[in-house]
């Protein structure tokens, strides 16, 4: 969610297992347990006869084949994930987890596979004043000036507004620096309780990944829904979506980071992409 679910403290767990654990010698990999949501379509999904399945377990799929792996992959909620990994349950987080400098402190990152923008969504697409979409999208920065410009007109449309918002995103930073001052924030555990609220009028807009939206404006009893103002993306988000592996394990992120190149130079994401969320969000070059 792009990922997007409160998580520092199991970070904080995972900083303490870490602190206390030898050093161990580099493995012999042929086998690697994997730990995804299984809830966050179409980034990964549970089918109904319980097979996983979505744009990173595709892939997934591909790069354990190419590097002779066996790949185990099993369903964790989100709050346990991290601190999971090092206590050495698994071996990967696979769950569109962006690459943040505080994310840095407790885990690695594999090269990113995607780079997804956000967006406003609301009943009214007027909502917001500008362009929709990716026809307006704004590209921020950390630079706090900068991002206060950008967004003024935004800003000014929210004043007396309710935004929803899942609990603990990357997005969350920026909604409540940008808007609280002027609008109410509620926060939700997840992002689909944020988007049930939005069509009980309870809040006026939701913020969001829009490959997550997406997915929900795709559903009949959604279709009433629309996105207002512009996408917003850029290094105010993080460095995007990657696999996430114990600070220890170099040897086993070399190998995926390596084969995750040759997947991105070959079209083998971009095709994935294309496929799960109808546009190419393999990160520049």
């Amino acid at each position: 969610m792009s990922r997007k679910i409160a998580w520092w403290g199991s970070a904080v767990f995972g900083l303490a297992v870490l602190a206390g654990a030898p050093l161990a010698q580099a493995k012999d990999w042929t086998s690697v347990n994997i730990a995804t949501e299984g809830s966050y379509e179409p980034w990964n999904l549970t089918l109904p006869g319980g097979k996983i399945s979505g744009f990173e377990p595709e892939l997934m799929d591909v790069l354990c084949e190419r590097m002779k792996l066996k790949c185990n992959i099993a369903v964790q909620n989100w709050d346990g994930m991290i601190a999971s990994l090092n206590a050495g349950k698994f071996d990967v987080l696979m769950d569109a987890i962006v690459i943040t400098d505080e994310r840095k402190q407790v885990m690695a990152f594999s090269v990113p596979y995607a780079q997804t923008p956000a967006s406003f969504v609301a009943l009214k697409a007027d909502l917001l004043p500008g362009k929709t979409g990716a026809a307006g999208a704004l590209t921020l920065d950390a630079d706090a000036d900068r991002t206060k410009a950008a967004v003024a007109n935004l800003h000014k449309a929210l004043d007396g507004k309710t935004i929803g918002i899942a609990s603990g995103t990357v997005y969350t930073p920026f909604i409540d620096a940008q808007f609280k001052d002027v609008a109410t924030v509620r926060e939700y555990g997840s992002s689909a309780e944020a988007i049930l609220d939005l069509q009980a009028g309870r809040v006026d807009a939701v913020f969001d990944d829009v490959t997550f939206l997406d997915s929900i404006m795709a559903k009949p009893e959604n279709n009433n829904l629309a996105y207002t103002g512009p996408q917003i993306k850029g290094p105010i988000f993080g460095d995007g979506e990657a696999l996430g592996f114990r600070q220890k394990d170099a040897d086993l992120k070399a190998r995926f980071d390596a084969e995750l190149k040759k997947a991105m130079a070959d079209g083998t994401v971009k095709k994935l992409s294309e496929k799960w969320f109808k546009v190419d969000l393999t990160p520049a070059s």
